[in-house]
């Protein structure tokens, strides 16, 4: 029988059972942050002893070990606070954490880690899909997916099985942006309304609603006529707040005549506003606000889009359906691609040439009509 040996202080301890195999306690840290004692079994010394110094190693290296395989209801929290809030931007840690409560917390929270199956995560789908969408079942299971990665980078389980099970397809939508026509018959529908020159802002230049209602006033430069876009107003749960752009990147835009006007008029129209309220403005430097100097509601400025819309007679599209007309009309014009990527703000120009550009009737019947000239028969 070998002879017990004895480890440095701190690497744990490993001893014979009465039963012939040899066990061994190390303690080792916790994914919450504390430290417990593992556990280990092997039928010889050597055995039982590499496993202790694997996980020794795994201590030094701050690894966490649980003692137990942690089930969902407790990685998930834990991996929203520790990795998603701290390094991504708020709305992604928002979208993440309200899947999470939602649906994968009582879906498959009471699975283990380690336990989680193939199965188990079809049924979500299926669930969720059921529940909401197709489109909001494939969100979750993008979320179970990126959490189970970080998982498996610290070494808790060894694979991920969402990654074995496809998301489910979602049919895109059509998209039919406005024609030429139809956007002018909306400006002319939304002079009078108070939130003009937002629209204009969405149109002229393809602005998102958060980027059209996180715009500042420092941000608008009349003298050279640009403007620069470099923060974003966003609703998370109960809150209104301010971000850097979806790329995280400012952009300056050359403001076209159109917009000089209606931007002018705003700022007068506030600073009127300003001298009716006095002392309760809350000035924040922000274009757009409520009487008082407040963020606007992004929901509010979508309810007043709709809302023209409907009294214009005009089909129903989203307001962010107006940055597809932006691109459309940009390439009609000839614009180069790279220089639409650069106005909208896409980190690649395959978005901009895939997603947001589209071809009317008007253009495909004259590409049409060059076959006429193309094939025409010899005389």
């Amino acid at each position: 029988m070998a002879a017990r040996k004895r480890n440095p202080n701190g690497a744990g301890s490993i001893w014979q059972r009465k039963d012939g195999r040899w066990e061994g306690r190390v303690y080792v840290p916790q994914p919450d942050g504390t430290r417990k004692r593992k556990t280990i079994y092997g039928a010889t010394w050597e055995e039982c002893d590499e496993k202790r110094q694997e996980l020794v190693r795994r201590d030094r290296q701050g690894i966490p070990t649980p003692t137990r395989s942690a089930k969902l209801s407790e990685w998930l929290p834990y991996w929203l606070e520790e990795y998603i809030r701290p390094q991504r931007k708020r709305t992604t840690y928002v979208k993440y954490e309200m899947h999470t409560r939602l649906y994968l917390v009582p879906l498959l929270g009471s699975r283990r880690l380690e336990s989680l199956t193939t199965a188990n995560v079809r049924r979500m789908i299926s669930t969720v899909t059921a529940q909401a969408s197709a489109a909001t079942a494939k969100e979750a299971h993008s979320v179970l997916r990126t959490a189970l990665t970080a998982a498996c980078r610290e070494e808790l389980i060894s694979r991920n099985v969402v990654q074995l099970v496809p998301a489910p397809r979602v049919e895109p939508r059509e998209l039919r942006p406005w024609s030429l026509d139809e956007t002018l018959t909306f400006l002319e529908a939304a002079r009078r309304d108070p939130l003009y020159p937002a629209f204009v802002l969405a149109i002229a230049l393809g602005l998102r609603r958060g980027e059209i209602l996180g715009l500042h006033w420092r941000d608008v430069d009349f003298d050279r006529r640009t403007l620069t876009v470099r923060t974003t107003l966003n609703r998370g749960g109960k809150d209104l707040y301010l971000d850097s752009t979806k790329n995280r990147r400012a952009r300056v835009i050359p403001v076209p005549l159109m917009c000089v006007a209606p931007l002018r008029w705003q700022r007068l129209r506030q600073a009127n506003q300003r001298a009716e309220v006095g002392s309760k403005w809350h000035d924040n430097g922000l274009v757009f606000t409520t009487r008082s100097g407040l963020p606007i509601e992004p929901r509010n400025l979508y309810r007043s889009f709709l809302r023209i819309t409907e009294s214009a007679g005009l089909p129903q599209v989203r307001l962010h359906d107006t940055r597809h007309g932006c691109a459309s009309l940009l390439f009609a014009a000839g614009v180069a691609p790279r220089t639409v990527m650069e106005i909208l703000g896409h980190s690649q120009i395959a978005v901009t040439m895939n997603v947001y550009t589209h071809v009317n009737d008007d253009h495909r019947r004259e590409a049409m009509s060059h076959m006429d000239r193309l094939l025409k028969r010899r005389r």
